[in-house]
């Protein structure tokens, strides 16, 4: 995911700003008696996810689904699905394995939420088809979507009655920087129970706002290919989550995505790995081709050939023969 690329990811901030004040709040009336985890990548094909499917694997929902509970899925976005490959998806995933479908770009970046009753019917009764395998679709809006149409925003929101749950998405800088909109949007969110994505990228700071208005964590995790950096940075989540785990979280959706796509599986391991130490959960750990947790121990270094004896020079000079002094003839 390409979205909050930087070209100096290591001089950013990357603490975990503090919880929004109504955050508490949130939790503390959820009662919740249950956790849900679930941690997945963004894509599940080969291209992209480096260092996880073994050789001469053929299948690779199969073999996604056999070591992850979850995928985000992203192509929903850019094309609508015929309701057969739903179907499908649900026929052939395991039993716990669930999907958590975008919606499609012509609701949020084409129409713009405008006129859209249609559309998103047509959507809802696709991804309706899979039926337990279907997680928490969301919708992402464009990053030019403004509050100048938060008209929109509460139309489409206060009208969405289907039985199914939905998180947003909204990327727009001016959603976060002015508090009255900002607390008329999470109102409206928590009024009616849609939750609030947060992205966690290294361009785009203020899109942390941390600010939960149902009992679910819905994060979309960018990796900025700095690796001691975002392994730590992974280890700040798991802080953070167990603390909303103990206020009364009932739901975590953590999505795992790359700035370039190298180590997606690897950081879902390592997060999961350490999230189950931390919070006694037991997910299963991803294997991938490389362990989670090694660092890439430095190469040996070479020991210092001895230097040779320089070859011996042949002189291309011949050297005189010594002639034997002559023995001086005796006398007879």
């Amino acid at each position: 995911m390409k979205f909050g690329q930087v070209s100096n990811p290591e001089e950013v901030d990357f603490t975990i700003p503090k919880d929004h004040p109504d955050t508490k709040r949130v939790l503390e009336k959820s009662n919740a008696k249950t956790f849900e985890v679930r941690v997945g990548c963004a894509k599940w094909n080969k291209t992209d996810l480096k260092n996880f499917y073994p050789k001469g694997t053929k299948d690779e929902l199969a073999y996604y689904t056999s070591q992850f509970n979850c995928i985000e899925l992203n192509a929903t976005f850019y094309r609508p699905f015929p309701t057969k490959q739903f179907e499908k998806w649900n026929e052939t995933t395991p039993a716990d394995f669930r999907f958590f479908p975008k919606f499609g770009q012509s609701i949020s970046h084409f129409r713009r939420l405008k006129d859209v009753d249609e559309l998103v019917d047509d959507t809802v009764s696709r991804f309706s088809l899979l039926q337990e395998k279907l997680g928490m679709p969301f919708l992402q809006m464009h990053n030019n979507f403004a509050p100048k149409d938060f008209d929109r925003v509460k139309a489409f929101a206060d009208h969405w009655q289907f039985d199914m749950p939905l998180a947003m998405e909204f990327r727009h800088t001016d959603w976060y920087n002015d508090k009255d909109v900002s607390s008329e949007l999470y109102a409206l969110l928590e009024k009616n129970k849609i939750t609030n994505v947060l992205v966690d990228t290294a361009g785009r700071r203020d899109l942390m706002h941390m600010r939960l208005t149902t009992p679910t964590a819905f994060v979309r995790w960018v990796g900025a290919n700095v690796p001691d950096s975002d392994r730590k940075r992974l280890d700040e989540w798991v802080e953070r989550i167990a603390a909303w785990k103990k206020a009364g979280l009932q739901r975590l959706f953590f999505f795992v995505h790359q700035n370039i796509e190298k180590e997606s599986p690897l950081l879902s391991a390592y997060f999961i790995e350490k999230l189950n130490k931390r919070i006694g959960t037991e997910l299963q750990i991803p294997r991938t081709l490389v362990p989670p947790a090694e660092d890439k121990p430095p190469a040996a270094a070479k020991a210092k050939p001895k230097p040779k004896a320089p070859p011996k020079v042949k002189s291309k000079t011949k050297q005189p023969a010594k002639k034997k002094p002559k023995q001086p003839r005796g006398k007879t």
